[in-house]
C-alpha cells in the first residue's frame, strides 16, 4: 500500500499584530487536523510581519528563544493535542546580540526535535536581512517525526543547490521551504526552482509564500504556494496568488524510493570531483 501523507501549508496575510497572527496559525492548524492532515508548516516569521523591508532596531524585540519562547512552546502543546508534525518558523534570539531566521520542528507528540538556521542571508532592497540575522550555524539537520523524515530550508536559501542537496543525502522525504518572496522580484522563479530542487534530490518540496503587502514596504507577496513532488509536478493545484488559504494535499512518500531508484542520480554523483566547488 502507498505510504500515503497527509500534509498541509499555510499562506496568509500579516493581521497587523502578533497575537492576532499567532491565532490565526493556530486556527489554521486545527482546520488542517480537521481535514486530516497529519504535518502543517507555515510561512516565514509567520507571527510577524516580514519587517525585513525595512531596518530598525524597534524589531528586534519580536525575537524569542528557541525553543523556550512562547511561540514554540504554545505550538508544541498544541501538536501534542492535534497528534500533528509542526514547522515554526521563527525570529529567533539566542542571547545579546545573536539572532537567527530560524524554524523549530516538532513532533506529533509535542516533542521539540531541533531548529534549522537559515544559511543565506539576503542583503538587498526590501530584503534587509543582514542588519537582523546571523548566518546559520547547524548544517542542514534532517528531523525523523512521526510521518516521516522532515527537513526545512528558508526563503533565500532556495537559490543555492548546496543546502537542497545535502538535504537529499540526509534522507529527507519531505522538505518545507518557508518563504517571503515579492511579485516583481522573482515570481518567475517560483515554479521553477523549487518543483527542479524536487527533481534533483528526488523529494517533495512544500513551497510557502506569504500574500499581500505590509505596512513596511511595497513588497507583494503573492501565495502561489504549493507542493512539489520528487518528479517535480505540483500536487493537485497551487494556492491563491492573492488570498490567504490553507492548502493540505496527500503525498505518497514510497514515490521518493520509486524515484531514487529510477532516476539514479544519488548513485551517479561525483563527490570526488566536487573539490572545486568548496575551494575559496
Amino acid at each position: 500500500m502507498p505510504q500515503l501523507v497527509r500534509a498541509a501549508l499555510v499562506q496568509t496575510e500579516w493581521t497587523g499584530d502578533t497575537a492576532s497572527m499567532t491565532d490565526a496559525h493556530e486556527g489554521y492548524a486545527r482546520q488542517a487536523a480537521a481535514q486530516g492532515a497529519r504535518v502543517i508548516g507555515f510561512q516565514e516569521i509567520f507571527t510577524g510581519p516580514y519587517f525585513c523591508q525595512v531596518q530598525q532596531d524597534e524589531h528586534f524585540a519580536l525575537a524569542e528563544e528557541v525553543p523556550d519562547g512562547p511561540t514554540v512552546t504554545r505550538f508544541s502543546a498544541l501538536a501534542r493535542e492535534l497528534g500533528m508534525v509542526m514547522v515554526l518558523p521563527v525570529f529567533e534570539r539566542e542571547g545579546p546580540g545573536w539572532f537567527y531566521n530560524t524554524a523549530a520542528v516538532i513532533d506529533a507528540d509535542g516533542t521539540y526535535l531541533g531548529k534549522y538556521r537559515k544559511h543565506h542571508i539576503p542583503q538587498v532592497k526590501g530584503f534587509w536581512e543582514k542588519y537582523y540575522f546571523r548566518p546559520g550555524n547547524l548544517g542542514w539537520p534532517v528531523f525523523d517525526t512521526a510521518v516521516g523524515r522532515i527537513g526545512v530550508y528558508i526563503c533565500y536559501d532556495r537559490h543555492f543547490p548546496e543546502g537542497w542537496r545535502a538535504l537529499g543525502l540526509a534522507g529527507a522525504q519531505l522538505v518545507y521551504n518557508p518563504s517571503a518572496t515579492s511579485r516583481g522580484l522573482s515570481a518567475h522563479l517560483w515554479k521553477l526552482e523549487q518543483p527542479a530542487a524536487a527533481v534533483a534530490n528526488l523529494y517533495y518540496v512544500a513551497a510557502i509564500n506569504r500574500v499581500g503587502t505590509e505596512e513596511y514596504g511595497d513588497n507583494d507577496f503573492y501565495g502561489t504556494s504549493y507542493f512539489a513532488d520528487p518528479r517535480g509536478a505540483i500536487v493537485g493545484e497551487a494556492a491563491s496568488d492573492r488570498k490567504p488559504e490553507l492548502l493540505v494535499r496527500d503525498l505518497d512518500f514510497d514515490l521518493v524510493e520509486q524515484a531514487r531508484t529510477q532516476w539514479a542520480f544519488y548513485r551517479d554523483r561525483r563527490p570526488d570531483a566536487y573539490g572545486p566547488l568548496t575551494e575559496a
